[in-house]
């Protein structure tokens, strides 16, 4: 039995009379049923945003308006497929969202029905914070962190210390957003929040590796970098050293609730005389007596 209130077929009736089949989808994918959303609706959708004819701003739209229902289900489920869309769609839906002045202003959202909905509300308020700040991350690099090349020949290692200085910060907003989820395994108690955690998981692994690529590049330049770049670049790895203990706590939880080790990256401690070593040479170019 179909797990779809009223409401939801008659909003997906009102797009089939419109004849917007995405739109049809967006609403498919985004029932009441305190499920994840439908991989064949998000398959759909993610190879609607590859075809030239498919209107995105509409596909947006009907995103938006599906973030606007009074039901954590329905705004939750609207989230994850948006972050879906963002991860696995044409890069053009990324853009466009990318170009909106706002994207989710779920700020002060609360589903009142139940004790549930007030712990859900709380997840979907910190979860559209960190999909404004993908979105406003790829306005500000004009690339997505989860789609660039890693590694020795990567965006981040190859990267320009001028950019390298501009752009880390705005990497670590995004991982901070996506750390401020700050979920306990108890929590995951739905096949809603669960599929949400898991992109997120998978972002973060990402992010994690343009991060660790882009602190090794500061790390090879720091020592012909001018003073007032060393002083950016020193609180820069001071923040990333911070990072790394949420970092490891997150991957912790992903641990607990199942998620394959083998698929967990292993977090290597970085030596404290590093740290010493960099303060040493910013004190030395300040003039700084040891």
């Amino acid at each position: 039995m179909s797990g779809q209130t009223l409401t939801d077929r008659i909003a997906a009736a009102q797009y089939s009379l419109t004849g917007s089949e995405v739109s049809r989808a967006v609403c498919k994918a985004t029932t009441h049923e305190q499920t994840a959303p439908k991989k064949k609706h998000l398959e759909y959708l993610i190879q609607a945003t590859q075809e030239s004819n498919v209107n995105v701003p509409q596909m947006a739209d009907t995103l938006m308006e599906r973030a606007g229902n009074a039901s954590w289900v329905v705004v939750f489920k609207a989230l994850i497929t948006t972050h879906h869309l963002m991860v696995h769609g044409n890069e053009r839906f990324l853009q466009f969202l990318a170009s909106r002045n706002t994207l989710f202003n779920l700020s002060n959202f609360l589903d009142k029905t139940g004790s549930h909905g007030y712990d859900m509300s709380t997840f979907i308020r910190r979860y559209s914070r960190y999909l404004n700040e993908k979105a406003f991350a790829y306005r500000q690099m004009a690339f997505d962190f989860g789609r660039v090349k890693k590694g020795a020949e990567g965006v981040m290692r190859t990267m320009s210390v001028e950019k390298l200085l501009k752009g880390m910060p705005t990497l670590q907003s995004q991982i901070d957003a996506l750390l401020d989820f700050d979920v306990h395994p108890q929590e995951l108690n739905n096949g809603v929040i669960n599929a949400c955690f898991l992109l997120l998981f998978k972002d973060l692994i990402k992010l994690y590796a343009c991060y660790n690529d882009g602190i090794i590049n500061l790390l090879e330049k720091f020592f012909q970098m001018k003073r007032s770049q060393c002083k950016d670049g020193l609180e820069i790895y001071k923040r990333f050293l911070t990072r790394m203990t949420r970092v490891s706590e997150f991957f912790k939880i992903a641990e607990q609730v199942g998620i394959d080790k083998n698929d967990i990256p292993e977090l290597t401690q970085a030596p404290e005389s590093l740290l010493e070593s960099l303060e040493t040479h910013l004190n030395t170019l300040e003039g700084k007596k040891p």
